[in-house]
């Protein structure tokens, strides 16, 4: 039986996981946050060494992107999963500035996207899923049942990201949020390898105005229009 797909794309700070949490959850679908996939990949070439500062990878790279496992962890009591790294969850390391900052130009990289990629895919064959990131309506599922393209100002989605910092106890000047949010958008939209673009057919969400509550109830009423529910 076909499994029902819908994919969430968008940039970086538009609140894409929140969203697509919010709709699995309601719909009962397999959540899959693509995005924490590429900072766990992130971070092991972090610990491995094979990486410099501004992201690039070192040589020798693809001999080690073999030993990567990326999946996500059992729900929960509260339907909450995790992605781990090798078995470990990570989603706490993932989420800080210094893996922020490289995890655009790591994502560059033809190698790691098509691991990735095929980790992506997978999912669908199996589950009903919603699906968010920045190629995912456009290359992972391109034929996907519903396609949402998220967005919203780069000083609204500096702000939302500041604020999640700060309630995580973390002190950063949000000019630096800014300085990194407007460097993720440029290698997102530059990149060779699954440039950042709209995908055809997408349903576009401008949410500068709207909060998330808003957000998800415009959404899901599409959805359920849309797929009868």
């Amino acid at each position: 039986m076909k499994k029902t797909i819908i994919t969430i794309d968008g940039h970086s700070g538009c609140g894409k996981s929140t969203l697509a949490k919010s709709l699995a959850k309601e719909l009962k679908f397999l959540y899959v946050d693509t995005g924490a996939m590429y900072r766990a990949i992130s971070l092991f070439f972090l610990r491995s060494n094979l990486i410099f500062k501004k992201g690039e990878l070192k040589k020798g790279f693809q001999q080690k992107i073999n030993d990567v496992k990326i999946d996500f962890s059992t729900p929960d009591s509260k339907g909450k999963s995790f992605v781990r790294l090798n078995s470990e969850i990570v989603e706490e390391e993932i989420r800080g500035i210094q893996i922020s900052n490289l995890v655009s130009q790591v994502s560059k990289n033809k190698a790691v996207r098509e691991k990735m990629v095929s980790i992506q895919k997978s999912y669908g064959k199996e589950n009903n899923i919603v699906m968010d990131g920045r190629d995912i309506g456009s290359i992972v599922f391109p034929n996907a049942d519903l396609k949402f393209w998220l967005t919203a100002s780069v000083e609204i989605r500096a702000k939302r990201r500041w604020l999640e910092f700060k309630e995580k106890g973390k002190k950063i000047a949000i000019e630096k949020v800014i300085e990194n949010i407007q460097y993720r958008d440029e290698n997102d939209e530059n990149r060779e390898e699954s440039p950042l673009v709209r995908p055809k057919n997408s349903i576009e969400i401008n949410n500068s105005n709207i909060n998330a509550k808003e957000t998800f109830q415009y959404a899901l009423d599409i959805i359920k229009k849309h797929l009868r529910y």
